[in-house]
């Protein structure tokens, strides 16, 4: 799998920390030598506080002392050279603010590298609970190729209750992508059960109708086993089931009162295809579910999506229009299509989505159509 774009070596931080060292030394220098050089009613020494109190941006406390005392010795050396010495009231005044000044900096810069190396320990942990969840979806299956986005809605969290899934199964694909009610860390529960449901039962071959069944099933048990009074009926979960066979020109989709997808054509053409879908999962404990066909030809690619991402307001309260904003990305590739609406999704919001937000491009590069004797070739559905 391609790296992370933007990736960094780990000795690039160390030497920009080194450079931006420069900085306070210079200041410290500069401050020094001025204050020399100035009149006798001219005092610059307070001035030289300013680079400790620069470094904990980009240093850690012993950094952060080094500097400080670096500061303190210009200080002294000031106080040797004006008028009155080291000694006089204005320069011990002096000398003792700057050191109670360089101590809380030096505290600060402490607690700074303590709360970030809390957050780095946050962060490895939701990376570890993601990759456990939500595998990393392949970027090639067969005819197929796939991107995926996750934007979660919490800070720190890269994962919430927005999911999705793939699997091969019977010479096609199956992919699952839902949300569950709720939004960033507290709904990894539910999702996680909604993911462990689809890789049990997806891998069989049975119908996509009797696949949404079976998950429902499990999310009404869940419900019925965990919540209480006051959540009766708040558990449940939207779900899109989507099937791709690898041979014949077509997608199959059972709707789980999810979003429908988005098919984009050659020619910048987009359109939205007509599901049937049923409640959300774990709604009704008898759902019936409806299996919708479409064609999928070489060429098209098909974008799922969770309602995180139409339902995100800009700063004047307007959903984001996915429809359009896509149709100018209509013939890039998957990996493109993604940076392409990260990008501009996040502009949208202003930087900070209100709901987790998930998409899945799937574009078909190549199809064999399946000849069965007496019987044409598939046509388009839906």
């Amino acid at each position: 799998m391609a790296p992370p774009l933007g990736r960094v070596g780990p000795r690039q931080p160390w030497r920009s920390a080194h450079a931006l060292l420069v900085l306070p030394v210079v200041l410290i220098l500069v401050i020094t030598v001025v204050d020399l050089r100035s009149p006798t009613d001219v005092h610059l020494g307070p001035a030289l506080v300013i680079a400790p109190a620069l470094t904990p941006s980009f240093a850690g406390p012993r950094t952060t002392a080094a500097i400080g005392a670096l500061a303190l010795a210009a200080q002294i050396l000031i106080g040797i050279h004006r008028g009155g010495g080291i000694g006089s009231t204005n320069h011990i005044v002096q000398i003792i603010t700057l050191t109670v000044l360089v101590v809380l900096t030096v505290i600060y810069s402490a607690l700074r590298q303590r709360r970030q190396a809390q957050l780095a320990q946050v962060r490895t942990v939701a990376e570890a609970a993601q990759h456990v969840l939500m595998w990393p979806l392949p970027e090639q299956i067969g005819p197929l190729r796939i991107a995926s986005l996750y934007l979660a809605a919490e800070d720190e969290a890269q994962i919430g209750g927005d999911l999705y899934a793939a699997t091969a199964s019977d010479g096609a694909i199956r992919l699952l992508i839902g949300d569950v009610r709720g939004k960033g860390l507290p709904a990894i529960g539910e999702a996680a059960l909604l993911l462990g449901a689809f890789r049990e039962s997806a891998h069989r071959h049975i119908p996509l109708a009797e696949l949404a069944t079976r998950l429902n099933q499990s999310v009404t048990r869940y419900a019925a086993d965990l919540e209480t009074p006051e959540e009766e009926g708040e558990r449940f979960a939207t779900a899109l089931l989507v099937e791709i066979p690898d041979r014949d020109p077509v997608t199959r989709m059972t709707s789980c009162g999810h979003p429908p997808p988005l098919l984009l054509s050659p020619g910048h053409v987009v359109t939205v295809p007509s599901l049937h879908p049923s409640p959300p999962l774990g709604v009704h404990e008898h759902s019936e579910h409806t299996l919708d066909v479409f064609s999928f030809e070489p060429g098209d690619t098909l974008l799922l999506y969770t309602d995180g991402v139409v339902e995100a307001r800009d700063e004047r309260g307007r959903f984001y229009p996915l429809p359009d904003r896509v149709l100018r990305w209509a013939e890039d590739s998957p990996e493109a299509l993604m940076h392409h609406l990260r990008r501009d999704l996040l502009a949208h919001v202003g930087g900070r989505l209100g709901d987790d937000a998930a998409l899945i491009a799937v574009h078909r590069t190549h199809v064999e159509r399946r000849r069965h004797l007496g019987r044409g070739d598939p046509g388009r559905h839906g």
